[in-house]
């Protein structure tokens, strides 16, 4: 377990010094190509909804083959190819904006095979399942949880005092994530020891749409995946457009945005280690609704605060700046709590010899959240000068899933 929290850790760094500055980035290209905001906006939402679209398709297939061949492998060739790609990446952003369309082709092929690399997060969740009891399971898979805000928060911090080392110049944002992938790799590759039997008879037979559809069709998780999918696209939303309200709403800098999304991560962190000892009093399907009630009202704050900045930006200091990062820890802490529970819940509820397949099913809808959510709160960002749209529509998913909660029958968590 803590083998896979270094590494998860440590690949999250990568994802977190990419992520707060790659709409930036690609907007130079953009704007050589003379593309109106909205289709902009289109751009960028694909560029993360890329990603998040070979996650959603190589996930399940991720997750069969480790219960086939065992957890190691799938890990290490994740590994391998996140530092493939995070170099393509930093190479992608040295074209000039004379050859645009070169430059943003390469940006989506790297985060395309980023995220086939990173389609296995249902993997190292069922390396926890294969480690723990069920009445531990919900504290196991918070260490993920606390990995991901780990990531986030030195990753943005990491590329904030690390670019100095590379002149300010572009590409060091791939660079440094890169060789942090490649240590991960080290990592693994030396200590990670292999957790699974491979060979079972359910492990044998092959991924596809029907053991898909099988998995969906257990008791409640069919229910359980739809809440933590709606849960992501609310997330996704606000993740996607973060980096350009901050930017219209208080005019930070690259290097400034960098340090919100430490922010966003150490609450992560912070949330994460509060929730394994509440894991151990409280049931994970009230864990869950409380996470949900906090990411909406967070939501909704930080909807207020961009409604009330749709003027100008404003300067740091002001009692909205305040407010939107008090939102932004309420919004976030909620998503620490629903994170852990969902895939508490499903684990405690999947045959052993198919943790790898269901928690790669659950990843792989997750993905698909990554995929609407981002592509919505892009182009509804663009869509009207107040920049709320995002906010709203996150808070009328959430009500969605509220209403599906009760679905989720307490007597089985």
């Amino acid at each position: 377990m803590l083998v896979v929290f270094l590494t998860v850790f440590i690949d999250l760094l990568g994802f977190g010094i990419v992520l707060p500055v790659m709409p930036r980035q690609a907007e130079p290209y953009l704007a050589a190509l003379g593309l109106t905001p909205v289709a902009s906006g289109l751009i960028i939402g694909l560029l993360f909804s890329s990603f998040s679209l070979m996650q959603f398709l190589v996930s399940p297939i991720w997750g069969r083959l480790s219960d086939r061949v065992g957890r190691r492998p799938m890990l290490l060739l994740s590994l391998a190819g996140s530092v493939v790609f995070y170099a393509l990446y930093g190479w992608a952003v040295t074209v000039p904006p004379s050859r645009a369309a070169w430059a943003l082709g390469l940006m989506f092929a790297a985060r395309i095979g980023a995220g086939i690399a990173g389609a296995s997060v249902g993997t190292a969740a069922a390396v926890i399942a294969d480690c723990t009891t069920p009445e531990n399971r919900a504290r196991g898979m918070a260490l993920i949880g606390i990995a991901f805000g780990g990531g986030f928060t030195l990753g943005p911090l990491i590329a904030y005092f690390g670019l100095a080392a590379f002149d300010e110049q572009p590409w060091g944002v791939g660079a440094i994530a890169s060789l942090l992938s490649l240590v991960a790799l080290g990592i693994a590759v030396a200590v990670f020891r292999e957790t699974r039997r491979p060979g079972s008879r359910a492990a044998k037979e092959l991924p596809g749409l029907a053991r898909t559809a099988a998995v969906l069709a257990m008791p409640t998780v069919g229910a359980i995946v739809l809440v933590y999918f709606l849960s992501i696209v609310a997330f996704a939303n606000f993740e996607a457009t973060l980096a350009r309200l901050t930017e219209s709403a208080f005019g930070m800098t690259d290097r400034q945005n960098f340090l919100v999304f430490a922010f966003i991560g150490f609450v992560l962190l912070l949330a994460g280690g509060a929730y394994r000892p509440l894991a151990k009093r409280l049931p994970e399907t009230r864990l869950l609704g409380g996470g949900v009630a906090l990411m909406t009202l967070g939501l909704a704050a930080i909807g207020g605060v961009a409604w009330a900045l749709r003027g100008g930006p404003t300067t740091g200091g002001t009692a909205l700046t305040w407010a939107f990062y008090a939102a932004a820890a309420v919004a976030v802490a909620g998503f620490a709590c629903v994170n852990p529970s969902v895939s508490a819940l499903i684990s405690k509820r999947a045959d052993p010899d198919r943790q790898g397949e269901v928690l790669g099913v659950n990843q792989a809808f997750a993905s698909l959240g990554r995929i609407v959510g981002p592509f919505l709160g892009s182009v509804l960002f663009a869509a009207h000068p107040s920049h709320t749209l995002p906010f709203v529509a996150a808070v009328l998913v959430l009500g969605c899933v509220a209403a599906l909660l009760p679905r989720i029958s307490p007597a089985r968590a």
